[in-house]
């Protein structure tokens, strides 16, 4: 039983995306906050145990990361629906993601694994503290120094979103993740299609 700790955490973290996107709809954004916070937390203690205990599964692999990203695109979602945050902020994590999901359809099939790295887990964390800023602001109605504040959180996940997406990139082709050769290969027969044509 105690094996599968790590993956019910994962799974509870899916059950809880409805009610963060209800309470911010509702208004009630200290409990949009308790809910996401509490997601946060089992976030932290599914890969806490995996790691300590050896407990890693490819459900494991594959759903975690997912429930990350759901939970962050859909709390942003609903925050930039609700005019609480811009939608552009939404449209660029959205942009991001549908490139690094081109990205792992592309690797598909090749025997490869990419991993995470502490940038894509720090804009992570960035784009956590930002929603809990945004949900705080909200509720007590904070404004000045705290939208500044709310403002230069969103920026820096930003910009910590792009750089991981760049050192993504740069990882997969530099590190042997795509073969320079076969690239070149491709380039070479497209080259002598177009002659032929």
């Amino acid at each position: 039983m105690f094996k599968n700790v790590p993956n019910i955490l994962t799974i509870i973290r899916f059950l809880l995306i409805p009610f963060i996107v209800f309470y911010i709809f509702s208004g009630n954004y200290i409990l949009a906050f308790v809910f996401f916070t509490i997601s946060g937390l089992t976030d932290i203690a599914d890969g806490f145990i995996a790691r300590k205990y050896n407990l890693i599964s490819n459900f494991g692999k594959l759903m975690d990361p997912l429930a990350d990203k759901l939970t962050q695109i859909t709390t942003l979602a609903s925050l930039a629906i609700t005019d609480i945050i811009p939608i552009w902020i939404l449209v660029i994590v959205l942009l991001k993601e549908f490139i690094m999901i081109c990205g792992a359809s592309f690797l598909y099939g090749k025997d490869v694994v990419v991993y995470s790295k502490w940038y894509g887990k720090l804009a992570t964390v960035l784009f956590y503290i930002a929603i809990v800023s945004s949900l705080i602001a909200k509720q007590f109605n904070l404004g000045g120094f705290w939208q500044d504040l709310d403002f230069a959180l969103y920026t820096f996940a930003l910009i910590s979103t792009l750089l991981s997406l760049i050192m993504y990139i740069r990882d997969v082709y530099q590190k042997g993740f795509i073969d320079k050769q076969d690239l070149q290969k491709e380039v070479t027969v497209d080259k002598k299609e177009k002659k032929n044509k």
